[in-house]
């Protein structure tokens, strides 16, 4: 019943393997339904790209292990195969522990280990390494065999061949160099699929490589779907009723470019809690869509589009201005950005953004790991000592600016209070983060709203609430903040 890729660390080859077996499931014209352990974006963007299905992060730290299990089994069992891609090393999870780690979603789903290997500096060293991530444990896995990347010649192979045989280990295929297997990448992990122009061609590649270099008969059944079961509930359906009879809300939704960190259960979330997702691009320089009641900000890389978003009067007055009258809006990490009076880009520059919130972005120290949020005081979404489960990463730092006066097109309606909340996490220091008010959640962390539906289901009702107070009045104004 599928397995999951998994690897002794980041930069193995895992996604490349992924990739693969996708590209070949493609061609044969098979489903392939992608999963990914953990709270990453780039990877599962290039999953479903390949795969044609949207990849489903698999983090029982964010979203609880029960829902980990309702969503493999629900998604898994709708396609001709699965695969699951793992996170880091096989036993890296939160901390120096193995909490969420790959070798605890194989554990608790009974997959098979597919392990794989770099393996360009190494010859009879595999067998340890091998060795060590097969009995190692707790949680034990169980290893259906390795994959070797960059295996340089027939004589490597054979070296290492060798080396798998003498602990019983079967080789589950090679992946030669190539130009195709070498992913561009930037400062917060691979480029993202939208920005591959020539990802039709190395999916054809890929799929070559798989037929050619992988053992099929093997690696293709290991791919086999879930049993399917009526017991399993739709994922969605068992967090969220759907929303009753009265109109659907209409909620902004950014995405773009710069905007475009965010899980698939976002929009299926809302949409279950009543709302009506609408698509909107920061970059296109367009107000907010007509009648929508709330907006949603995810993350990105606004920074590497500082110069043009800098440029865009429109969209940034339009949010200002919503944000002004009271509109419900949430922005987290790079949707963070936006809201500040100034972000700095690679280079430095700085170029001014909706300012609505007093202060500047640069680049800075990596803030990266999982946090455990404790709400400050009651807000849009967050309540007072509620706690939530989320995830940081970002390389851009915030600080004060002292110019924002408040008072115009980008102040809020009524006050903002700082902090949201307390975080605290694994080797980080405890620090209060995040502004909120009862219209206003904007923070660095990352949360998967599968792991905390109420929050969907209060961001709906302050929606509801807000069009019915809002009725007949324009969305937003179309003139530049200040």
């Amino acid at each position: 019943m599928a397995c999951l890729i998994a690897a002794p660390c980041s930069g193995s080859g895992k996604t490349l393997l992924s990739l693969c077996l996708a590209a070949l499931a493609r061609r044969r014209g098979e489903t392939l339904q992608p999963f990914k352990v953990g709270p990453d974006y780039l990877d599962p963007q290039l999953l479903a790209a390949v795969a044609g299905r949207p990849c489903r992060n698999l983090d029982p730290i964010l979203c609880g292990e029960s829902w980990l299990e309702r969503s493999f089994l629900w998604h898994g069992a709708r396609a001709d195969r699965v695969l699951v891609e793992g996170v880091m090393g096989l036993f890296d999870g939160r901390g120096s522990g193995s909490e969420g780690s790959s070798a605890a979603v194989a554990c608790q789903l009974d997959l098979p280990v597919v392990l794989v290997v770099e393996a360009s500096r190494q010859a009879g060293s595999l067998a340890a390494l091998v060795r060590g991530f097969r009995d190692h444990g707790p949680p034990r896995v169980r290893l259906a065999g390795v994959v070797l990347n960059r295996v340089g010649s027939g004589r490597h192979r054979q070296l290492l061949a060798e080396a798998l045989a003498s602990i019983a280990v079967p080789l589950l295929g090679v992946l030669p160099h190539h130009p195709a297997l070498a992913l561009p990448s930037r400062h917060l992990g691979l480029l993202p699929a939208a920005e591959l122009a020539d990802l039709g061609e190395r999916q054809r590649i890929w799929a070559d490589l798989a037929e050619s270099h992988l053992d099929l008969e093997t690696l293709w059944p290991l791919l086999a779907p879930p049993a399917s079961t009526f017991a399993t509930p739709d994922p969605i359906r068992s967090l969220l009723a759907e929303g009753d009879s009265a109109p659907r809300v209409p909620v902004a939704l950014a995405g773009d470019a710069a905007l475009h960190f965010r899980y698939p259960e976002t929009a299926e979330l809302l949409a279950a809690a009543g709302l009506d997702p609408i698509p909107w691009s920061p970059l296109a320089d367009r107000p907010l869509p007509a009648g929508c009641a709330a907006v949603v900000l995810p993350g990105g890389y606004p920074e590497l589009h500082a110069p043009r978003l800098g440029q865009c009067r429109r969209s940034l007055g339009s949010l200002a201005a919503a944000a002004a009258r009271g509109m419900p809006l949430v922005a987290e990490c790079g949707g963070l950005l936006l809201l500040g009076t100034s972000l700095a880009d690679g280079e430095g520059q700085c170029h001014p953004m909706a300012g609505v919130l007093p202060f500047h972005g640069a680049r800075g120290e990596l803030s990266l790991g999982y946090r455990l949020a404790s709400g400050a005081r009651d807000g849009l979404l967050v309540r007072a000592g509620e706690t939530y489960p989320g995830h940081e990463f970002h390389r851009w730092q915030l600080s004060d600016d002292r110019s924002h006066r408040g008072g115009g097109a980008g102040s809020l309606k009524g006050t903002w209070q700082a902090p949201l909340w307390g975080l605290e996490g694994w080797g980080s220091p405890s620090r209060d983060e995040g502004w909120g008010s009862r219209s206003l959640h904007a923070s660095w962390l990352h949360l998967h709203w599968a792991g905390v539906p109420e929050l969907v289901v209060r961001l709906a009702r302050a929606a509801r609430c807000w069009s019915l107070g809002q009725a007949g009045q324009p969305v937003g104004s179309t003139l530049a903040p200040p």
